[in-house]
């Protein structure tokens, strides 16, 4: 076994993305996607259409959208690495540090006239624009919300979308979805903004879910565990180098993690494995987004930041694949990792062994050979 070495500094786990669009890499092009940081202003427009009028008022429908704490990714934020304090004894002061807050202005009423976007994700955008001048206080929002499918990145060296000679970059569209899941597709669809990539398959032929399960929000939306990984959370800035254990040269380290849930600590372990790939554990506990999580323990996954949206750019490992899940709960949501148990990926020479377990997290020794 390699003896324990120094630490590797965390920007030798951060991978670079290699798909020139949505994907597990750090290096997000700022140019086309949006910072997840500071107060992010949206106006919420309402849809209906001449063959399909509304049948419920906009103040109905935005509900849906909204939690007493605010938007889907904002309380995603607030229950996962910046917001959620389990107890005194964790000394998580800083769970009180937001980066991120979505403020939406929601329109009082219906819009009609942009019932041509149906076919082309443009039009209803482009008719979001032309709408702003009839909205009641107008403010100069970065991205809107179309409550009308799915998200509008602008693409460089396009005309994109242009109104009173400014460029929206963004927007997020909502269709069917928004009647059977709750205010978390919002957070799923905004994060696209950031540069997030779908998580799901979009090959349904081996499973839809057959990647990550319902372990984040960017997977299955309505997952029992949904909140962001800890890899995720760390490419979008909310969680820093210091929560990061990195080893990217033969060694080993003993770690404690703090589950995601919960504000302050560790969040993960990185063992990189090659240019464009690493393994990851982090801990989960039914708490905050995971409070109806069907197992807790130590979660493992590959990341690879060479794969495109919705072909798996990260795949959990199942710790207990001949297991039939839980009632009501999927495959894959009894992955995680249980005291005494560990992983090996010996082609990779990688070694994760969980050592032990408490209400908040779990102590891993993670070994690079």
């Amino acid at each position: 076994m390699p003896p324990a070495r120094a630490r590797d500094r965390p920007s030798a786990c951060a991978l670079p993305g290699a798909t020139g669009w949505t994907d597990e890499g750090h290096d997000t092009d700022y140019s086309v996607f949006q910072r997840p940081a500071g107060t992010i202003k949206v106006a919420m427009i309402f849809v209906d259409f001449p063959d399909a009028p509304a049948t419920e008022t906009p103040r109905l429908r935005r509900r849906t959208h909204h939690t007493r704490r605010g938007m889907g990714v904002e309380s995603l934020l607030r229950q996962g690495v910046a917001g959620h304090d389990p107890a005194p004894a964790l000394g998580a002061h800083a769970a009180r540090v937001h980066r991120l807050r979505l403020r939406a202005r929601p329109q009082p009423r219906d819009t009609r006239g942009v019932h041509q976007g149906r076919r082309d994700r443009g039009r209803p955008v482009r008719g979001l624009l032309a709408l702003r001048h009839g909205l009641r206080r107008p403010h100069p929002q970065r991205v809107g919300h179309l409550v009308h499918p799915p998200t509008y990145i602008y693409e460089p060296g396009t005309q994109g979308v242009v109104a009173d000679g400014k460029r929206l970059k963004w927007a997020v569209t909502f269709g069917q979805d928004m009647w059977h899941w709750d205010q978390r597709l919002v957070g799923h669809e905004t994060a696209h903004t950031f540069g997030l990539p779908d998580l799901y398959a979009f090959d349904t032929g081996g499973g839809t879910h057959r990647f990550v399960g319902g372990w984040d929000v960017m997977g299955l939306v309505s997952g029992a565990s949904s909140q962001y990984f800890a890899w995720q959370s760390w490419k979008l800035g909310w969680t820093g180098d210091g929560q990061v254990v990195c080893r990217a040269s033969r060694g080993r380290d003993t770690v404690h993690l703090t589950a995601v849930e919960y504000g302050g600590g560790t969040k993960m372990a990185v063992i990189r494995t090659g240019p464009t790939t690493a393994y990851v554990v982090e801990s989960r506990r039914a708490a905050g987004a995971d409070a109806r999580a069907c197992s807790t323990g130590a979660l493992v996954y590959k990341v690879d930041s060479s794969v495109e949206t919705g072909k798996g750019p990260v795949r959990v490992v199942d710790a207990n694949p001949s297991a039939t899940p839980p009632s009501g709960c999927q495959p894959l949501d009894d992955a995680p990792y249980k005291a005494g148990q560990s992983f090996t990926d010996a082609d990779a020479g990688v070694r994760i062994e969980v050592q032990g377990s408490g209400t908040y997290g779990d102590t891993v020794r993670v070994t690079k050979s």
